[in-house]
């Protein structure tokens, strides 16, 4: 939490949450942190903690507001001073905002990120991952993307990019995995599973963040419906926050007994899971998601430059 970022999460299990009147003390085993009340503006509790009522009290008494999300990032209350208003000019800006302008660098990110990836993994594949013309296609519609001027074009090119990319993925994992290309649940490959847990940390993750920030996230830009907005943001983050460490895992790390696989569901096995999650704690870097958030808020209320972290 920093001066810009004034929402507060706390992950996971076991921790214990209490407060003074001048600071709010959280011990996650013998780690504590310790941080001053007046800075905590929004609590954000995810998983399972011990909340002390010290804490609710002098939350409250100090004007902040509390949400509790499950484990997996999606809100599900939350506890507001007496007379409390959430940031309204925060969702109004949002609601008032053209949505172009932010779709485009949000597709354009997305598809670079993913151009990135796909060329580093060509470097070390050894062997030409790319059919005739697939890269050029990449590239051109990247290139399009900047200056499509209707948001029916910038999503159908992010789908349609995004369909390729997975595809020609699949080219760079071991064929008896059965990846082929990206699938809905429930599903038939590891890979497939292993992308869809990755996401969902990704999503309550950046979710989260939203929540804290006072922005709505299902009021999307380029995407549409529940959780527009927090695919947004996160599609520019896939690629390194999770793709890389699922590739990782499918070429170095999965063994036969990590998975069973019937006609019906793929299921992971507990310890390869175990393993996935630790994983993807590492390279989901939750402080930048955070100033992407920061740089979406701010260029709602101030009409700031808004520009994507990735890569």
């Amino acid at each position: 939490m920093t001066a810009t970022e004034p929402w507060l999460p706390v992950f996971g299990y076991g921790g214990h949450i209490k407060a003074t009147t001048q600071e709010l003390i959280i011990a996650d085993g013998s780690a504590i942190r310790r941080y001053p009340l007046q800075a905590v503006r929004h609590l954000l509790v995810v998983g399972g903690h011990t909340l002390h009522t010290s804490a609710v009290t002098n939350l409250l008494k100090a004007g902040a507001a509390i949400t509790f999300f499950d484990i997996d990032g999606i809100p599900i209350g939350y506890l507001y001073p007496y007379g409390y208003r959430p940031d309204e000019a925060v969702r109004l800006a949002q609601e008032r905002a053209a949505p172009h302008r932010f779709a485009q660098p949000l597709a354009t990110a997305g598809l670079q990120s993913r151009l990135l990836l796909l060329e580093e993994l060509y470097g070390r594949a050894g062997h030409d991952i790319f059919y005739a013309g697939e890269l050029d296609f990449l590239h051109q519609a990247r290139e399009e993307l900047a200056v499509s001027v209707t948001m029916e074009e910038l999503r159908r090119l992010s789908r349609l990019t995004g369909d390729m990319y997975y595809e020609i993925l699949s080219r760079a994992l071991p064929p008896e995995l059965g990846f082929r290309r990206r699938a809905g649940r429930p599903h038939l490959d590891p890979v497939n599973a292993m992308f869809s847990l990755g996401y969902a940390m990704l999503y309550g993750n950046c979710c989260v963040s939203l929540v804290g920030a006072h922005l709505d996230p299902d009021l999307g830009m380029l995407h549409e419906g529940p959780g527009g907005l927090v695919h947004d943001l996160i599609e520019p983050q896939k690629a390194v926050m999770v793709d890389r460490t699922v590739i990782r895992f499918a070429r170095e790390v999965i063994a036969e007994g990590d998975y069973e696989c019937s006609e019906k569901r793929c299921y992971l096995e507990a310890n390869l899971s175990t393993r996935l999650v630790a994983a993807f704690r590492d390279s989901i870097d939750q402080s930048r998601i955070d100033t992407q958030v920061c740089i979406l808020r701010d260029a709602l209320l101030t009409n700031a430059e808004f520009h994507v972290l990735y890569w």
